[in-house]
């Protein structure tokens, strides 16, 4: 007999009731996943996640008393902290992006497919960052005008190589490793390779924070925005 996959264990946090019985019911059909637990705001949540420890965070950004992105902040800053997977609406919550910054390992639209959702706590769960091209894309189309400039001269990091810093902007325009491969005329394994040493060399986890540090220090900027 098969040995079963380990369970990755999910915190659901919406001030839905519907909405966290709907992501209940469909974590728990999965063989490898289970829901440890339920909280209807952020305040619950970090309670509950203190005493649960679950892997990954399921977490709502709208919600009374304390919100998702003080929720998230709190987590990603405790000692073990779980994956935080925030949910936001179709048209991408003001708070979205600070909530990566806050340190959430990626965010799904809540009106996403429900494969989707699966995926994407499988991949945070995995340690990896959830950019998925077409999400990433409406991120920068919400806060970035939706197209990617060429890198600032001179706005590379310290210690990239020019191939790296090239990977670096194509990782924040949204790209996956096989279209940033297509694009460079190389192998997958050979963008994954760069993209490893990419996070090594800049000190973030995944390709979210990779994502972020790349508009904060001017390697990519949004098209048309203001600039004194």
């Amino acid at each position: 007999m098969a040995a079963l996959p380990d369970l990755t264990r999910v915190l659901v946090v919406d001030d839905q009731p519907v909405v966290r019985a709907g992501f209940a019911a469909i974590l728990d059909a999965e063989t490898d996943l289970s829901v440890v637990g339920m909280a209807a705001d952020g305040a619950a949540a970090v309670e509950l996640a203190g005493t649960l420890r679950p892997d990954v965070v399921v977490m709502d950004i709208r919600m009374p008393g304390m919100d998702g992105l003080t929720a998230t902040r709190l987590l990603t800053g405790s000692p073990d902290p779980p994956r935080v997977l925030v949910l936001t609406t179709f048209d991408l919550d003001a708070y979205v992006f600070e909530a990566l910054r806050a340190g959430a390992s990626g965010f799904l639209l809540k009106d996403a497919h429900p494969d989707d959702l699966l995926a994407a706590i499988r991949v945070v769960a995995a340690g990896d960052g959830m950019l998925a091209p077409a999400v990433t894309r409406r991120l920068i189309a919400a806060f970035a005008g939706g197209v990617v400039s060429p890198p600032a001269e001179g706005a590379s990091p310290p210690g990239l190589t020019p191939r790296e810093r090239e990977v670096l902007t194509l990782v924040a325009s949204g790209l996956s490793n096989a279209e940033i491969g297509d694009r460079l005329g190389v192998a997958t394994g050979t963008v994954k390779t760069h993209v490893n040493a990419l996070l090594t060399k800049l000190g973030v986890r995944d390709r979210v924070q990779a994502t972020i540090l790349a508009y904060d220090i001017g390697v990519v900027r949004p098209r048309g925005g203001a600039r004194d």
